[in-house]
């Protein structure tokens, strides 16, 4: 069923903002995330690390947390201000949504919730600030990241999640939706308009499937290739570089020490002007994922990072994807 957009949110979200990861290795992960990725670590402490891209002026957009056990903690999202932080308490508050206010190093005012689906949120009003380095052009390493943009979440009901995030003022700029029919399959959903913010697939979940930055150009996703394998890492690399159909975005995707996945992409549009209609792929075409190259793999596909204490459920729709070992015909 096609999601109504809500005109007039409860609270105003503004954009993708930040991520929580829970690490077995901080030291590995941070170097990982800034010698083989590129990001810039904003600060250290003993039991974190906190990373930004290179044109970011909030003192985070990826914070990696010591842990014992790999997990995705938090999908973080703005809102515009304190007062919208108050409107979501009391939104939730009405409406039966697990939250809570907590105190986050550098942030201001924050939120925390699980969604519709059970996906671990938070949202935040303001941050810390710190000089870009947009312009530090001896400073951009591997991919070069900019600036997070958008996040991709497994879920056992992509109906459902859909219908939350549109009635919090999300717009669908893509779907894929079983042939001839609107069963929604996978929903990109936008605020700041470009083609995504936060996306839904349908799978086994609540699970993060990847978190993304922006990088310059094209050349970027080939020197990040480049770097991690000259690091090591080429075995890591997931997926690509290729260009997807939905996004129409050329993309790399990379896991890091704990198999958390990350993408690195660039060249998608703008999804701003309200007469503006989501663009439908049909389940059944293979250009909506890949307008070039192979299939992903199995594990692209089929793995993804678990949230803390949260059930994963079977998926409500049922398929199998074609992958790359289809295509090469290895079982």
């Amino acid at each position: 069923m096609m999601p109504t957009t809500n005109p007039n949110p409860p609270f105003t979200l503004t954009r993708a903002s930040h991520v929580s990861l829970a690490v077995t290795d901080l030291e590995a992960s941070r170097d990982f995330y800034r010698d083989v990725i590129g990001l810039v670590v904003t600060e250290s402490t003993d039991d974190a690390v906190y990373l930004r891209g290179l044109e970011e002026s909030a003192h985070h957009s990826l914070v990696l947390e010591r842990a014992d056990e790999a997990k995705a903690l938090r999908v973080g999202l703005r809102v515009r201000t304190d007062a919208d932080i108050t409107a979501a308490e009391k939104y939730f508050a009405a409406t039966g949504i697990e939250h809570q206010r907590v105190e986050k190093p550098h942030q201001g005012a924050t939120l925390q919730f699980r969604d519709a689906v059970g996906t671990h949120m938070e949202l935040t009003s303001s941050m810390d600030l710190v000089p870009r380095k947009m312009q530090d052009f001896n400073e951009y390493v591997a991919g070069a990241p900019q600036r997070i943009d958008h996040y991709q979440v497994v879920t056992h009901d992509v109906q459902g999640a859909t219908d939350f995030w549109t009635g919090l003022g999300m717009r669908m700029a893509e779907y894929t939706a079983k042939d001839g029919t609107d069963e929604l399959w996978g929903t990109w959903m936008e605020v700041k308009g470009n083609t995504h913010d936060l996306v839904f697939t349908n799978g086994q979940g609540p699970r993060l499937h990847h978190f993304a930055y922006t990088v310059p150009d094209a050349t970027a996703l080939l020197h990040a290739a480049d770097v991690a394998g000259a690091l090591g890492f080429g075995e890591e690399i997931d997926r690509g570089p290729g260009r997807h159909g939905i996004s129409n975005a050329l993309f790399l995707y990379l896991r890091d020490p704990d198999q958390h996945r990350i993408e690195l992409f660039t060249t998608h549009y703008q999804f701003i002007d309200l007469e503006e209609v989501p663009i439908r792929w049909d389940i059944s075409n293979p250009r909506r994922a890949q307008l070039w190259g192979m299939p992903a793999s199995r594990r692209w596909f089929f793995e993804a990072s678990e949230f803390p204490h949260e059930p994963v459920h079977q998926p409500l729709l049922h398929a199998s994807p074609a992958t790359l070992e289809d295509y090469l015909g290895v079982h």
